[in-house]
């Protein structure tokens, strides 16, 4: 199975960008997107597939906490 992730555009450099994962910066291409500082990526593989709304990325993060949380309960 893959994931897509929403993440936070920190800052750009050509077409790599620092975007923040819930306090975790990674590079991501910014190849076949058109996003800017202060947008949310989504992100999958290292490349950035869509610009995102704010909304739309934080009831994303939201869902993964919630799994998140989930499996770590059963432990």
């Amino acid at each position: 199975m893959c994931v897509a992730l929403p993440g936070l555009v920190c800052a750009i450099d050509g077409d790599t960008a620092l975007v923040d994962f819930r306090g975790n910066k990674v590079k991501v291409n910014l190849g076949l997107v058109d996003a800017r500082v202060g947008d949310y990526v989504l992100v999958h593989a290292g490349m950035a597939i869509e610009v995102m709304k704010k909304d739309s990325a934080q009831e994303l993060m939201d869902i993964f906490e919630e799994l998140e949380a989930e499996v770590y309960d059963r432990d």
